[in-house]
């Protein structure tokens, strides 16, 4: 053969139906046809469950205190999704658009005070709204000497007109730089000097009112003096 002559050639149809006829080229099986040696075909005439029978056939079952029944785990209960944080979203919404759920009494700025021989309960009911405001006041804006002059005629008229139940306005003094001013004048001029005989008792209003920036006050008709007082106490005895 030649060099440059391929190591094939081209032969016919009729050249190679003789060779095949000849059996010149050896033909092998094809691997994926190939049966891989010690592996058995199953035949589909076995179910499953005869084959799992087939196998457990020589297996002995536990008899006795050996034996160990084993019941199904039971699905843990669903727990409810946490909605604490829409919860306190809605309760914030609330507190911003219509005042709910803010408690004034609650609060570090609420003030309150009570009368001789004053039941608690009747702060309580005061500062509910139990009692009908029947005159109010507006200090905002005065000097404290001005505020005092304007607090003392206010109790005055109020009294000699028979209001027993009335609102102060003196404002939070968030503007102040250290304690609320007139706030902190008004609880003193209701719990000394001779106004406090005149004073059932007195609390921060509600919300609707000014909340801690307003004062209920609840008024006797007459004051208590020392012989009230020991008339309150010879009839207690009693």
């Amino acid at each position: 053969m030649k060099a440059s002559e391929s190591s094939y050639s081209f032969k016919s149809f009729e050249e190679l139906k003789i060779l095949l006829e000849k059996e010149v080229f050896p033909f092998h099986s094809s691997p994926c046809t190939r049966k891989p040696p010690g592996i058995e075909t199953v035949t589909d005439a076995k179910t499953e469950k005869q084959l799992f029978l087939d196998a457990m056939a020589d297996v002995t079952p536990i008899s006795g205190k050996l034996r160990v029944q084993i019941e199904p785990k039971s699905k843990s209960p669903v727990e409810p999704e946490d909605d604490s944080d829409t919860q306190a979203v809605a309760d914030l919404e609330n507190l911003v658009n219509h005042g709910k759920g803010f408690v004034v009494a609650q609060t570090p700025e609420y003030i309150e005070g009570t009368g001789y021989r004053v039941h608690p309960e009747i702060i309580e009911r005061l500062h509910r709204g139990d009692f009908s405001i029947q005159a109010h006041i507006d200090l905002h804006g005065l000097s404290v000497e001005h505020a005092r002059q304007a607090f003392e005629a206010f109790l005055k008229t109020s009294i000699k007109t028979g209001k027993r139940a009335v609102l102060i306005v003196h404002g939070r003094g968030l503007s102040s730089p250290s304690e609320p001013v007139l706030k902190t004048k008004v609880y003193e001029w209701l719990t000394t000097g001779v106004w406090r005989k005149w004073i059932i008792a007195f609390s921060s209003a509600r919300l609707c009112d000014g909340g801690t920036g307003a004062t209920y006050v609840l008024l006797r008709n007459r004051p208590v003096t020392r012989r009230l007082r020991k008339k309150i106490n010879v009839s207690l005895r009693k």
